[in-house]
């Protein structure tokens, strides 16, 4: 009985710490997770565009990066190379809301 009731309390705290999460930090992070994407995307572009015929820093400096950045490579020029929709440019115009 009281093993019930503790589960049932400890479940109204997750619902309602959720709740508040939802209404105060998750835009924050889900912007924050935005901008990292957009950030690991420019790096990849900056160090191993020369994958995708654009050549921005010399192949040494791409050589030694390139241990670290292999995991990565697919899910990259997959975000990179796909279709965007006009919508998706509408958070870059100001006033568009």
């Amino acid at each position: 009985m009281l093993d019930r009731v503790h589960k049932k309390l400890r479940r109204a705290m997750r619902m309602l710490s959720e709740i508040l999460y939802g209404m105060t930090v998750f835009d924050w992070v889900r912007g924050l997770r935005r901008q990292r994407g957009e950030i690991e995307q420019l790096f990849m572009l900056i160090t191993f565009g020369d994958l995708i015929g654009i050549p921005v820093l010399p192949p040494y400096y791409a050589l030694r990066l390139l241990p670290y950045v292999v995991p990565h490579i697919n899910r990259w020029k997959h975000s990179l190379l796909r279709e965007r929709d006009w919508t998706d440019l509408a958070e870059l115009i100001e006033g568009v809301d």
